[in-house]
């Protein structure tokens, strides 16, 4: 955080709750990362137990958001920020919701690992751990740019979902012929397929904050942009 080169105000009481703030994201950030990878192994190794710590530890998550968003709502109110410290109070306040969503995602993907594990404990039709792997470190890099409020690695991050669609949409075609070949494995198809769209959803998630890190260091809001377009705003 100390890259980032934000203004020094008049009040030192300020600064000490927009380091606060920025700390208290990436300790969230971190959690959510944590929570992911247990997700991923759960489902890899059929880990009831690691499954379970997931889904139990998700109100830690909710729990940070809540709090870090109180606290945005109550320094805007008495701080009144303008310019840059604005941006970045409402940047880390929409972050924080991705990052809850994240979370979310973490215990659909825990869930699934839950269920299979009770259903005779089968093997996954088709492993997500590859792709998993990647949502994990789309979704550390992202912690990283948001960390150093890093605009060209946000913008770099941002085409990174689509390598990350792109092996959700494989993984839904190897499923589509399992279920044309085999009607009965419907079941086991479903567990899969809402468990890879869970990881398909972090990637969405991750973009979304890169693009509140444009938001914060560029002034502009970039969301349903085009990369094109958004390289092009970067320039000016």
């Amino acid at each position: 955080m100390e890259n980032m080169n934000l203004n020094k105000h008049i009040s030192g009481q300020f600064n000490a709750e927009l380091e606060d703030i920025r700390n208290r994201v990436l300790a969230m950030g971190g959690l959510v990362e944590r929570q992911l990878e247990q997700a991923i192994d759960a489902l890899s190794t059929l880990d009831a137990e690691l499954a379970q710590k997931v889904i139990l530890g998700d109100h830690k998550v909710n729990g940070m958001e809540v709090s870090i968003d109180e606290e945005c709502t109550r320094i805007i109110a008495k701080r009144q920020p303008a310019a840059s410290d604005l941006r970045m109070i409402i940047a880390i306040s929409k972050s924080i919701a991705d990052l809850e969503r994240i979370g979310d995602a973490c215990v659909r993907i825990a869930k699934a690992a839950l269920d299979k594990r009770l259903n005779n404990q089968q093997p996954l039709l088709v492993s997500i751990e590859n792709m998993g792997r990647h949502a994990i470190r789309m979704l550390h890099a992202t912690l990283d740019a948001l960390a150093r409020m890093d605009a060209e690695s946000a913008l770099e991050l941002h085409k990174e979902d689509a390598k990350l669609d792109r092996e959700y949409e494989g993984i839904i075609r190897q499923l589509m012929t399992y279920m044309m070949e085999d009607p009965r494995s419907i079941p086991d198809v479903l567990d899969v397929l809402w468990a890879a769209r869970a990881v398909e959803r972090v990637g969405d998630r991750c973009k979304n904050i890169c693009e509140y890190i444009i938001y914060y260091v560029k002034g502009k809001d970039v969301r349903h942009t085009s990369y094109e377009d958004m390289e092009k705003d970067m320039k000016n």
